[in-house]
């Protein structure tokens, strides 16, 4: 009998469902939670790096898709933060501390922080939940400067949303990165109570008009990354110089199902992370 090829990019680990024990839950937004997560005997589920992923399970309810927001730094639990967006999510945001669930992964590749992002200037924009993803990043980033401050260069962070109610991770912002990160918030529509930057995010890159020297990192809604790429464009950036990822497409995670796949490549499998270069030479389905 020849052996078998179907899961031959992964580990038997990464694909037997871990439990977790939900060990913490901040409520972030009105419909975003953050679940930490430990194994039964403490510590963490398994290993990860900063963009990948990870099958989030109810049994007998439902699984989906979420990145590890958590840095691979923080070696004590991992975190997941979540929007109450349909029937899984709807039943994880009524689980409490203690409760149970199952984790398998880690799935996909990672934004390249020990390569090309390596001793650059970096420059992370997101919107609404597009934080998330994005939040193991920064942290990692921030966790390497403190060993060395050489190992990146500056980190700037454009961070917008509906409303001030609706930014994700907003009291880790005012206490921690804005000690040692560059940080531009920015809402919708003026609201009571809320004396910063008004306006949309793609609008307000181009007012900050940031260095073009530095790499960027965005994850956000379709609509805000299309507009946003055209305002670096406009100011100068290159294709190359910018990474996304597109994790919401990932469904089954081990590049069986299909339903991830764009043009020639599968997002779980060659993804979730991209440069926009590669995409550019996709089909425009994305």
């Amino acid at each position: 009998m020849s052996e078998c090829t179907c899961h031959k990019n992964y580990t038997l680990d990464t694909l037997i469902p871990k439990v977790g024990i939900i060990t913490d839950i901040r409520q972030e937004t009105p419909d975003v939670k953050t679940f930490r997560v430990n194994a039964p005997d403490g510590g963490k589920l398994f290993e990860h790096m900063p963009g990948q992923c990870a099958m989030v399970c109810a049994p007998g309810v439902s699984e989906g898709m979420f990145s590890i927001t958590s840095s691979p730094t923080n070696k004590e639990y991992q975190e997941f933060s979540i929007k109450k967006c349909g029937m899984l999510t709807d039943y994880l945001h009524s689980l409490q501390v203690g409760d149970e669930i199952t984790v398998r992964g880690p799935y996909g590749n990672h934004f390249p922080v020990e390569t090309e992002l390596k001793g650059k200037n970096l420059l992370f924009i997101a919107g609404g939940i597009g934080l998330a993803p994005l939040r193991s990043v920064i942290n990692y980033c921030r966790d390497k400067k403190r060993e060395n401050p050489d190992a990146y260069g500056s980190l700037h962070i454009i961070y917008g949303s509906r409303s001030k109610d609706d930014l994700v991770d907003y009291q880790e912002i005012l206490d921690e990165w804005s000690q040692d990160c560059k940080v531009d918030l920015t809402i919708d529509r003026e609201q009571e109570g809320w004396d910063g930057h008004v306006g949309f995010i793609p609008n307000y890159v181009k007012e900050l008009k940031p260095d073009l020297n530095r790499t960027v990192l965005i994850c956000g809604p379709p609509i805000m990354i299309k507009f946003t790429l055209d305002g670096l464009k406009e100011l100068g950036f290159q294709e190359e110089q910018v990474y996304t990822t597109m994790e919401l497409r990932m469904k089954c995670g081990i590049g069986k199902c299909g339903r991830c796949n764009i043009g020639d490549k599968y997002v779980c499998k060659d993804g979730p992370v991209f440069r926009f270069d590669e995409l550019s030479e996709l089909p425009n389905e994305y």
